[in-house]
């Protein structure tokens, strides 16, 4: 288990530890995508668990507490993820998130939710006294994931904070958690890196294109190194240069691309229209400056209205794109309206 506290958040790490004994039960951990929370959280549970901690509060890594964290077994911890995560699918690529993959015949996905019978599976381990003097801790990620049911669940948990037991929520869009939720938690900004940080932090790790990768997650770091795979840039290359002609022939186009994952399809192309609006009202580009002679082209023979309302189209797939009901279809769907785009008309995206 990853228990890594990364540069940019070492000051939010000090100002943590300097209260670790006056922190609430419920606490929410908030900052965009692929900037290290978990981890950060994961390394906040081991030091408040350890049984010997440094001077500064820090876990030792060498207690019997330590070792359990190590291992991922220890008897006072719970990390609470939607099954896709747990079992190494992600969630949509939308801007700043990891890919999904297309249904596989015959196997149902899994979910992306955390249920409610997940949360009211944790009742024996919160009536059970911890372990050891550090208390337990319950970790749910994204906690945005928590369906409606899970998240009454866990409300009456927060209201009434069994004693020993802290609740700590990691979020990407907190934004989507209920107002009731958000309140009975203390709020922690986990900031991003600047630009000039994470590109030195990835080529410590060894990736080539630092800034390109750093363009294509908004600047997440965790999300760039990720993406350090030949799959990921051939199929973008391939997608963006088709994107990039004047003309498009969709249903051809959707042929090619048929066996691309759909979540991360559909996060190329909103970069690809946010870029289009970007380079036509502001000169410049955010997701794809490998492609900015192509987009400023582009641009210049469109309407923004049009794009506008083309990426406003897209953005409203982010919530279904792991359902579609055909993916086929919402692949031609969303080819079509970009043909249509280019041709200076609009339709709305359906998800087929």
């Amino acid at each position: 288990m990853p228990v890594t506290v990364y540069p940019w958040h070492q000051q939010q790490w000090r100002e943590l530890l300097q209260r670790r004994a006056t922190l609430p039960h419920a606490l929410m951990f908030r900052g965009r995508e692929g900037i290290g929370k978990l981890d950060f959280v994961r390394k906040l549970a081991q030091s408040l668990a350890c049984a010997d901690p440094a001077a500064d509060g820090a876990a030792c890594g060498a207690c019997q507490s330590c070792r359990w964290f190590a291992t991922g077994s220890h008897p006072d911890y719970r990390e609470i993820l939607p099954a896709a995560l747990r079992s190494g699918e992600s969630q949509s690529d939308t801007t700043d998130a990891p890919e999904s993959d297309l249904p596989v015949a015959g196997k149902r996905k899994p979910s992306q939710e955390i249920k409610v019978e997940e949360v009211r599976g944790l009742q024996d381990f919160i009536n059970l006294t911890a372990h050891q003097h550090g208390g337990k801790s319950i970790v749910f990620c994204p906690a945005e994931t928590l369906n409606a049911n899970a998240a009454n669940a866990l409300l009456k948990s927060l209201e009434e904070p069994p004693a020993g037991t802290r609740f700590m929520l990691v979020s990407h869009r907190p934004s989507y958690l209920p107002a009731t939720i958000v309140s009975r938690c203390q709020q922690i900004v986990l900031p991003a890196p600047s630009a000039a940080a994470a590109e030195q932090w990835l080529r410590g790790q060894g990736v080539a294109e630092p800034a390109l990768s750093l363009a294509q997650t908004g600047n997440a770091p965790l999300a760039a190194l990720a993406l350090d795979d030949g799959e990921f840039w051939a199929q973008r290359k391939a997608l963006l240069g088709s994107l990039a002609s004047a003309k498009v022939d969709a249903l051809a186009l959707a042929e090619h691309l048929r066996e691309y994952p759909v979540g991360r399809l559909l996060g190329w192309m909103q970069r690809w229209s946010y870029d289009l609006l970007s380079a036509k009202s502001l000169g410049r580009v955010r997701y794809n400056p490998d492609f900015e002679i192509e987009l400023t082209q582009l641009a210049a023979r469109l309407r923004a209205i049009n794009i506008a309302r083309h990426h406003r189209a897209l953005l409203q797939l982010q919530r279904s794109v792991n359902h579609p009901l055909n993916p086929r279809l919402f692949i031609e769907h969303l080819l079509l309206s970009y043909a249509l785009l280019l041709r200076g008309e609009t339709a709305g995206v359906n998800a087929g």
